[in-house]
């Protein structure tokens, strides 16, 4: 989880999301009550269900070193294959904005000639 979550794409999406969620409660006191209390719930869940899973996954701790190991060679060579994953999102979406643009102007010109 950390790896995929320290590509660049990740983190950059992260990032917008984060930062859209932070602008919409501040501009919008009502909906900035609703998130805090959406908050302070995950909040309370996540602790409760932490204490009730930690056995378990004390337990499951070698199978999950082992899952979490082919994970991360499978995600290296997911990384090595689509160099996607290295680019923010704002690159991804200004080359693809490119792209398209310049699929239109070809398909323009070949209509025009």
């Amino acid at each position: 989880v950390n790896q995929v979550a320290d590509t660049t794409l990740v983190s950059s999406a992260c990032d917008m999301v984060s930062t859209a969620y932070a602008s919409t409660k501040e501009s919008h006191p009502y909906i900035r009550s609703v998130c805090d209390a959406a908050e302070k719930g995950v909040k309370s869940v996540t602790e409760a269900t932490a204490s009730c899973v930690q056995p378990v996954l004390t337990t499951l701790e070698p199978h999950v070193a082992a899952a979490s190991e082919y994970a991360s060679k499978g995600l290296d060579k997911l990384e090595k294959k689509l160099p996607l994953f290295q680019k923010p999102v704002e690159q991804i979406l200004s080359d693809t904005k490119e792209l398209v643009s310049s699929r239109v102007a070809d398909a323009k010109d070949a209509v025009s000639s």
